[in-house]
């Protein structure tokens, strides 16, 4: 999708679809007055277009709700595209992001290929925060999972252009949008992914696209198999590998600023698994194809790896996925089994489908022996996380208080969800072993806690922040501004927490 920034005057734009946006916002203080729809522009042009629709009242301006004006009177524009953002008291910068996603969806399906979104100085936040916000969600927009239909026809957007007033400071406007149209390739990148069936990304494949990316925007990237996983004796790692006739992938990817020699270095960690069948404790059948989405933490840090090369922020990090199959062969692992990890800790097997914390064990361990001061993790865990959280928020769990505050604030901007869940040493108690150090699972209840408490063992004390993923990392269905399949959550917020530092 090609982008562009206009700051021509509106009215003017010559372009199939001119998006503007509108509020529901109350226009009289009468007690009886109904709230009635504002058009978020300064161009009289424009609003003496809409007028007539907008004070008939059949379009509300709800979030995400479109109203289409064809042959606007006094525009340039052939089709005059309303997006409404909800309540304007309520209306965020996220309500932006998802109309901007519902704009470019919209014209989609209609073969519109080029796209003018108005943003207004009437906004409440800063014009480069909306700026931002607005292009991150056309990307989300442009995206659909249909890679292999025989006759799939190309809906994308082939032109969007972001018209944004003079007025605003256009310096910061155009930083704000060079960076976004980063994140939201980094974002699409990662879906495009995690979309990939499991006979299209085995792990040898998802460790050739990680070099391919690295070498195309600078990083440095080494990518090894079975006889490293040996040599640094990944115990926890190869016990899932095992399993499977598709040799696993260890991925190492660094981004090195020049003149950055001090301070932290960010270790960025991410389960890899490529397709999960559960092992010998294997997964009912239904909706066993979505496994192939296992692997959506580690494609998250290869999408944040990714941006961060294009954005140079001045702190060194490093990031390891440990991508492989958790498959039921003869020679996978067994429940009852004990496996000893990198670090040297035990671990009883009680269920050979509770694989993605040890994959996560072993690159926890291995990214703290390449030197990370700070750890952050992202998976698709446990179904328990789903049960607490449905499929709105993410989890998130730190053992350090101020690490994770950096990450919570970059929430603000990323305009993703994640709520923080507990810890506690008697979530640990759950997971201790009478074989050996710990179990990898501590039964049914607080199933999310225990797995944090898990890895939390091999993070050790060094400053650690967990994510899982699991219920919001793939769409069930369609919404207006973002398809349904791979979500690319947590990209944008572990990319504003790398820029924290």
């Amino acid at each position: 999708m090609q982008t562009q920034l206009s700051f021509a005057n509106l009215s003017r734009i010559e372009t199939e679809l001119l998006a503007v946006l509108a509020t529901d916002t109350q226009t009289s203080k009468a007690p009886d007055a109904k709230p009635l729809p504002v058009l978020l522009t300064a161009d009289e042009a424009v609003k003496a277009a809409a007028a007539a629709v907008l004070a008939s009242g059949e379009y509300k301006a709800g979030a995400n709700e479109t109203l289409l004006l064809h042959a606007p009177a006094g525009l340039a524009a052939k089709r005059l595209l309303i997006v409404g953002l909800g309540k304007q008291a309520k209306a965020t910068v996220n309500n932006v992001r998802n109309a901007a996603g519902t704009a470019v969806r919209y014209a989609k399906p209609r073969g519109i290929r080029e796209v003018v979104l108005s943003l207004s100085e009437l906004l409440q936040e800063s014009a480069a925060c909306n700026v931002r916000a607005t292009v991150e969600g056309a990307f989300v927009g442009d995206f659909d999972p249909d890679t292999y239909r025989s006759d799939r026809k190309d809906q994308s957007i082939q032109s969007f252009t972001l018209a944004i007033p003079a007025t605003a400071g256009k310096a910061a406007v155009e930083a704000a949008f060079a960076e976004a149209v980063m994140i939201g390739e980094s974002q699409n990148f990662t879906r495009s992914m995690v979309n990939e069936p499991g006979n299209k990304l085995t792990p040898t494949m998802m460790g050739q696209r990680a070099a391919a990316m690295a070498a195309e925007v600078g990083l440095k990237c080494e990518v090894s198999s079975t006889e490293k996983i040996k040599e640094l004796k990944m115990g926890a790692f190869w016990s899932v590998a095992q399993g499977s006739e598709e040799p696993p992938a260890l991925i190492v990817l660094r981004y090195e600023p020049a003149g950055v020699t001090e301070g932290p270095v960010l270790g960025l960690v991410g389960k890899g698994i490529t397709f999960d069948s559960g092992g010998i404790s294997l997964k009912p059948g239904a909706d066993m194809d979505k496994m192939k989405y296992d692997m959506a933490g580690g494609a998250t840090m290869l999408g944040v790896m990714r941006a961060i090369a294009l954005l140079k922020p001045r702190v060194r990090v490093l990031c390891v996925v440990c991508a492989t199959e958790n498959m039921p062969d003869g020679k996978a692992q067994k429940p009852g089994d004990l496996q000893t990890a990198m670090s040297g800790k035990t671990i009883e097997i009680i269920n050979t489908d509770a694989e993605g914390r040890l994959v996560l064990a072993d690159g926890l361990t291995y990214a703290k022996q390449l030197g990370a001061t700070h750890l952050i993790d992202a998976a698709t865990l446990t179904g328990a996380c789903v049960v607490a959280l449905g499929m709105i928020n993410a989890g998130a769990f730190s053992n350090d208080d101020a690490t994770y505050a950096k990450f919570d604030a970059a929430l603000a901007t990323s305009g993703e969800k994640f709520w923080r869940l507990p810890l506690g040493d008697e979530y640990a108690d759950m997971i201790k072993s009478d074989i050996g150090d710990i179990k990898n699972t501590g039964g049914r209840w607080g199933g999310a806690s225990t797995a944090a408490e898990f890895l939390k063992v091999f993070a050790e004390d060094t400053p650690w922040i967990h994510l899982d993923i699991a219920g919001v990392a793939w769409v069930e269905d369609s919404r207006p501004y973002i398809a349904k399949g791979p979500s690319g959550i947590a990209v944008r917020s572990i990319l504003e927490w790398v820029r924290s530092y």
